[in-house]
């Protein structure tokens, strides 16, 4: 699953006449980058939730034969935010192990390796999830040496960390790796599946993992990184696609 229905507010105006997702990238939508990823991963088909001037995803997209994957629509209105876009999605993603990520990030990430991690480690979610020196400005998720997940924007499971033990601080970086059974702890309505989901996980002790990405990295939400990534993306043949085979 994509998640691409927000409102693009911080690149307005860009976003008021154009779908953040939309918004060309060194020569493509931005959603491109998001599209490579999961058909370099050998994951053909693809929900995407749309909302602000979602028509005209739909309508450049179509059915995702361009980009080699079979693409389907959820529709919201009113918008779900992220975890009520995944429960919204239930039926299309509940078969089986389901990737989301966001819209707006662009990554050099082995996804294949990322999925193989997850199931190695048996994890219910495993979060991608990458050092910054601005790890605060993000927010702080917390792994121990295994790379479970241990504490979660401050919020931790009662009597699982002591004062004495060695985390590793990391900012979640876009994309996200289930088993079904997250489904347990989505129910309708509106809701963050970061601020309000991910906190009941842990205190449920459910397994959390973090997959550490040291390559590239770059979220599209403001002019300045919008500006950077451009720059970037252009320079780097090597994350705008690779030609896999299409599905």
């Amino acid at each position: 699953m994509i998640l691409a229905a927000g409102k693009g507010t911080r690149l307005r105006p860009l976003t008021d006449s154009t779908p953040k997702p939309l918004i060309d990238v060194a020569g493509r939508p931005m959603i491109a980058f998001g599209l490579d990823l999961l058909r370099e991963a050998g994951i053909c088909d693809v929900i995407i939730n749309l909302h602000h001037l979602g028509y005209q995803i739909r309508e450049r997209l179509g059915d995702g034969s361009e980009f080699g994957l079979r693409i389907v629509y959820s529709e919201e209105d009113p918008i779900l935010d992220t975890g009520g876009a995944i429960a919204a999605a239930r039926e299309f993603l509940s078969g089986n192990t389901f990737v989301v990520l966001n819209a707006d990030t662009a990554i050099d990430l082995r996804l294949r390796d990322t999925i193989e991690f997850h199931k190695k480690c048996q994890a219910t979610a495993t979060m991608v999830l990458r050092p910054d020196p601005q790890v605060a400005r993000y927010g702080i998720i917390e792994i121990d040496r295994t790379n479970r997940i241990r504490r979660f924007l401050g919020h931790v499971r009662d009597g699982d960390v002591g004062p004495e033990a060695s985390l590793t601080p990391l900012m979640y970086a876009g994309v996200q790796v289930f088993e079904p059974r997250m489904f347990a702890y989505l129910p309708g309505g509106v809701y963050s599946i970061t601020r309000d989901v991910y906190p009941r996980l842990l205190e449920a002790g459910e397994p959390l993992y973090g997959y550490v990405h040291h390559g590239y990295w770059r979220v599209l939400d403001t002019p300045e990184d919008l500006a950077a990534g451009r720059r970037e993306l252009t320079r780097a043949p090597g994350l705008r696609g690779t030609g896999a085979d299409p599905c």
